[in-house]
């Protein structure tokens, strides 16, 4: 008759080796969804202006993203959204900065101005392509689609407006290097968004045109 606890034994090793490979095999499937989505976000930034700080500022959310357009969008545009507000933020607190020129302070308020309607326009980009969820094709979705664009469209010229207000040799200053450092990176990642926003119409229009 057999050692009982050997066989004991035997069954506690048996249940070892089997969690462990449980767990290794889980992990290995994660890992290649995760290196899957990393991937499609890569290659996807190629089609941006800036692929680097696309891929660095969506990488992050890859588990979320996995290999879809639209979540990739959604992501880019949220990413977008957030620095935009945070420059609206920390523009408005250099209003209250002392001894600010008069010039200065007139572009600065321009500039919040302009970023005011930049987050509206970004929120309502987001909006928009979340309503999207339940629009398959068609002209409902190439209307919905036009809306993002034009509206993303608009956050990056008031960028760039808020740029321009600081142009010329009478607004050299810290206030200047300032502001325009943040309002590049805003718009960049804009740029980065409409870009992501516009393959992804392009390749929703494509897939459409395939179907019977």
């Amino acid at each position: 008759m057999a050692n009982p606890s050997l066989f004991y034994l035997f069954l506690v090793v048996l249940s070892f080796y089997s969690m462990s490979y449980n767990i290794a095999e889980s992990t290995l499937v994660t890992t290649d969804s995760y290196n899957g989505a990393t991937n499609f976000i890569r290659i996807s930034c190629r089609a941006t202006l800036y692929p680097v700080l696309c891929y660095q500022s969506l990488s992050i959310y890859a588990s979320k993203i996995q290999q879809n357009e639209r979540q990739l969008a959604k992501a880019a545009l949220s990413v977008s959204l957030a620095k935009a507000r945070f420059t609206t933020m920390f523009v408005s607190k250099l209003t209250k900065v002392s001894r600010i020129r008069t010039r200065e302070l007139r572009a600065v308020q321009d500039c919040i101005d302009n970023l005011g309607d930049t987050v509206d326009q970004l929120s309502r980009s987001l909006e928009e392509l979340n309503h999207m969820n339940s629009i398959h094709g068609g002209q409902d979705f190439m209307w919905h689609m036009s809306n993002v664009q034009t509206w993303v469209s608009a956050a990056l010229t008031n960028e760039n407006t808020c740029s321009d207000g600081f142009s010329g040799h009478f607004m050299e200053g810290n206030v200047k290097a300032v502001v325009k450092k943040r309002i590049v990176t805003v718009a960049q990642v804009t740029s980065n968004a409409l870009a992501l926003v516009n393959r992804f119409a392009e390749t929703h229009q494509a897939a459409a045109a395939d179907m019977p």
